[in-house]
């Protein structure tokens, strides 16, 4: 017969193997993914371009049952925004972080102090910092080049000859992929239109109507300018409109970089001669996948070239075109 004490000693051993057994149990369970959170910062929530980029991050969140909160800054100019948006992101103890950088220099540092303690998956926009676990971009030195045929292309048709004086207008100084759409356009200028002179650079405050007061101001001051490169979505907006008020759209070609409404009602009825047109919602949505799968220690792409097309009047209504044009929000 075994005396009480012995049972008792039995009974707390069974007990502690069970609770380290269960003990064990917890510690290697996975983590569910709705327990994952992976928020999405973007340069302006209030940018049309942004609003697909956070839809595809959303979609993503929901097909993978992972949190996404949607966060960004009121303006793609407010760069401290944007890093303490980072810096409080960081300190909630996200999975991974996907950031879209306002500005190549400032968001560096940043960057590399957050991937101390978060997996960083970089979209859109390049900044000075090697921490990135993936990156997700147009290739914006190929969306340049793409832009220079655009024009080219738009100028032959009207006057015969990829020849005459062109201009191209930045958002922004110090934007890496503003800064990269602009060499390649000049790059392209250069190897390919020796006809086509580039008589005036010109760097804005990423405010429309700076776009549209640096147009004018050029159509006042170039008789003979044929066209103009815009390369983002805010100029392209400011430039469209001068144009449309000075009746210039016969005379002057402009291609834009990336789509709204306005935009494609300007494309539709010929103030704007070819938007190049990235896919904001594949950044989005890759993003969020993309980090989800660096959370899990997954291997990923250092770096993912998401595309850029051009559309003009003539191809506007094509399927592939349409999907880019007209993504769905919801």
């Amino acid at each position: 017969m075994i005396s009480t004490g012995k049972c008792i000693n039995r009974r707390t051993v069974l007990g502690t193997a069970a609770l380290a057994l269960l003990a064990g149990m917890i510690s290697v369970a996975p983590v569910r993914a709705a327990d994952v959170t992976i928020p999405i910062i973007v340069k302006d929530t209030t940018s049309f371009y942004w609003q697909i980029v956070l839809a595809g991050a959303r979609k993503a969140g929901k097909d993978l049952g992972v949190k996404v909160p949607e966060l960004g800054a009121q303006a793609e100019s407010d760069i401290n925004g944007q890093i303490s948006i980072l810096e409080n992101a960081v300190s909630g103890k996200p999975a991974a972080i996907v950031i879209s950088p306002t500005e190549f220099k400032a968001l560096g540092k940043p960057i590399d102090e957050a991937a101390k303690s978060v997996k960083i998956i970089g979209i859109d926009s390049a900044a000075d910092s090697k921490a990135f676990t993936s990156f997700l971009t147009t290739d914006n030195v190929q969306g340049g080049r793409v832009a220079a045929d655009g024009l080219a292309a738009a100028i032959t048709e009207k006057y015969g000859k990829a020849e005459g004086e062109v201009a191209l207008i930045t958002a922004l100084p110090g934007v890496g992929s503003l800064d990269q759409r602009a060499k390649g356009f000049k790059e392209q200028l250069a190897a390919k239109y020796p006809g086509l002179k580039l008589i005036a650079d010109k760097v804005a405050d990423g405010q429309a109507t700076t776009g549209l007061n640096i147009t004018t101001d050029l159509i006042t001051a170039n008789p003979n300018l044929r066209g103009i490169f815009t390369s983002n979505l805010i100029m392209a907006q400011g430039a469209g409109q001068a144009i449309a008020e000075n009746k210039a759209q016969d005379k002057i070609k402009v291609i834009g970089f990336d789509s709204d409404e306005k935009l494609v009602k300007f494309l539709s009825n010929g103030t704007l001669a070819g938007l190049i047109v990235q896919d904001p919602y594949r950044m989005g949505y890759d993003g969020i996948k993309t980090a989800l799968a660096a959370s899990k220690g997954e291997k990923t792409e250092a770096n993912v070239d998401t595309g850029a097309n051009l559309i003009t009047k003539a191809n506007m209504n094509d399927k592939r075109a349409q999907e880019l044009l007209n993504p769905k929000l919801d």
